[in-house]
């Protein structure tokens, strides 16, 4: 009896240790995922961006165009407010953004995405919508679990 349970010990733990593993190398190729992304250009951003939606929505030529020039402003405004963030961070040589300019970019970053959700609605079917909008949902889940579990400093 005491072997057996042993036995089932040591899968146990052996199971806890791989599982470990595995996380550890997820977040290790999402940073590379990310700095890859960072070193891309906007309109190398726009075209995979452009590609993945015509996988999952099936667009059309037409929308396809549509779609790209938008993801295009996107990326490029991205990219600015990227560059923006890193100068004010070594302008005021804090690693904390100021609450004012938080709020600020918060409510920016809102009227945004409702810009976007308005262009999207415009180009897409209704169906297509329907299904971008639950792509984005599952997005913004992933989104905030991988916030949830980055470490603060």
């Amino acid at each position: 009896m005491k072997k057996l349970i042993l036995i089932a010990l040591a899968f146990v733990s052996l199971q806890a240790v791989a599982q470990g593993k595995q996380k550890k190398e997820l977040k290790r190729e999402r940073g590379a995922r990310a700095e890859m992304m960072k070193d891309m250009s906007p309109e190398e951003i726009a075209t995979i961006t452009t590609k993945k939606m015509t996988l999952a929505l099936d667009l059309t030529e037409k929308q396809q165009a549509q779609v790209k020039e938008v993801m295009l402003t996107q990326a490029e405004t991205m990219k600015a407010k990227r560059n923006e963030r890193e100068e004010m961070k070594k302008e005021k040589g804090e690693k904390k953004i100021s609450k004012e300019d938080r709020v600020k970019m918060m409510n920016q970053r809102l009227d945004d995405q409702i810009a976007m959700k308005k262009k999207m609605k415009s180009i897409l079917t209704s169906e297509q919508y329907e299904k971008w909008e639950s792509l984005q949902g599952k997005h913004q889940k992933r989104a905030r679990k991988k916030m949830k579990d980055k470490p603060r400093h």
